[in-house]
C-alpha cells in the first residue's frame, strides 16, 4: 500500500550531518546550472514511483548542469586520480517522496569516461551516456562542450558558455530550491531508492549566459526549451559524500 505523502522538508541550503560511512567520494567543480520553469504534470510520468514534482509557487524545474567530476572514491578510498575525474552533464528534474525527503531525479548524465558510465549505469541503474566533452575556463569565461558517443539518441549534444560575475551574498528562496539538493530519487530494478548526500553549502556566483545551444533536454523526453533559463548560476564547487539507502525498521531500504 502506498505511504500518505508528509509535508516536505524544508528549503534549506545547509546540509545535513556529514555522512560517517560514505559510500561514493567526489567533488563537483566548475559547475554552471541552466534552469527552465516547466509544468509539473509535465514532468510527473517521468519521475520514480512513490515521488510527486516538487514545487515552488506551483512550478517545478528542469536543469541543465554542467561540471567536472573530481576524482571519485569508493568506500572512503582515495579518489581516481584519471578514471574519476571527467567532464559530465546532466538533465535534472525536482522530485519529493512520500516522507517528505527532496531530492533530484537524473534523466540523462552524459560523461566522458567510458568505465564510470558503465558502473553507473550498472551499479547505480543511472542512465549514464558516453560523451566527447572539454571544459575550458578563460579568465572569467567558462566553455562546456558535449557530443554524445554512445547512448539514444546518438548526436545529442550540448555547448555552454558563461561569464562568471560575483559572489550570491544571500541566495533566494529559488537558488536555494534549485541547488540545495541533499539527496537523489532513481529506479534500480524495477524499485525506488533514495540516495543521500551531503556537502558544504554552496558557493553560488551570478553568472551571464554568453551562448547556449544543446538538444539534451528534449532528448530526455522532456519538451525542449522555448525560451533563456530563468536561472543561470555558477559555483566553483564542493566535495561530496554519499551515504547507503536509508533503512526502514524492518531493515529493507526505504523507497
Amino acid at each position: 500500500m502506498a505511504l500518505p505523502y508528509v509535508n516536505p522538508e524544508p528549503i534549506t541550503a545547509d546540509p545535513p550531518r556529514a555522512e560517517d560511512r560514505p559510500v561514493l567520494t567526489q567533488s563537483w567543480l566548475d559547475l554552471t546550472f541552466l534552469h527552465w520553469a516547466v509544468e509539473p504534470a509535465l514532468v510527473a510520468p517521468l519521475l520514480p514511483a512513490g515521488t510527486r514534482p516538487d514545487t515552488l509557487d506551483g512550478a517545478t524545474y528542469v536543469g541543465l548542469v554542467a561540471f567536472r567530476m573530481h576524482r571519485v572514491g569508493w568506500f572512503g578510498l582515495p579518489g581516481i586520480p584519471y578514471l574519476g575525474s571527467f567532464p559530465e552533464t546532466n538533465v535534472r528534474l525536482y522530485s519529493v517522496d512520500a516522507h517528505g525527503r527532496r531530492g533530484v531525479v537524473f534523466r540523462s548524465l552524459d560523461a566522458s569516461r567510458l568505465l564510470p558510465v558503465a558502473v553507473g549505469r550498472g551499479a547505480f541503474g543511472l542512465p549514464y551516456m558516453w560523451s566527447k566533452m572539454d571544459v575550458r575556463r578563460e579568465h572569467d569565461t567558462v566553455t562546456y562542450t558535449s557530443r554524445r558517443r554512445w547512448g539514444r539518441p546518438a548526436g545529442a549534444s550540448s555547448r555552454i558558455t558563461v561569464r562568471v560575475g560575483g559572489q550570491v551574498e544571500e541566495p533566494s528562496e529559488l537558488q536555494h530550491f534549485l541547488t540545495a539538493r541533499w539527496g537523489m530519487h532513481s529506479t534500480f530494478f524495477g524499485r525506488s531508492r533514495y540516495l543521500p548526500n551531503t556537502h558544504p553549502r554552496w558557493p553560488l556566483h551570478h553568472a551571464e549566459l554568453l551562448g547556449h545551444g544543446e538538444d539534451l533536454i528534449a532528448a530526455a523526453g522532456l519538451p525542449a526549451p522555448a525560451g533563456g533559463p530563468v536561472s543561470v548560476l555558477y559555483s566553483p564547487g564542493v566535495p561530496v559524500r554519499f551515504g547507503f539507502p536509508p533503512r526502514a525498521p524492518g531493515g529493507i531500504p526505504t523507497p
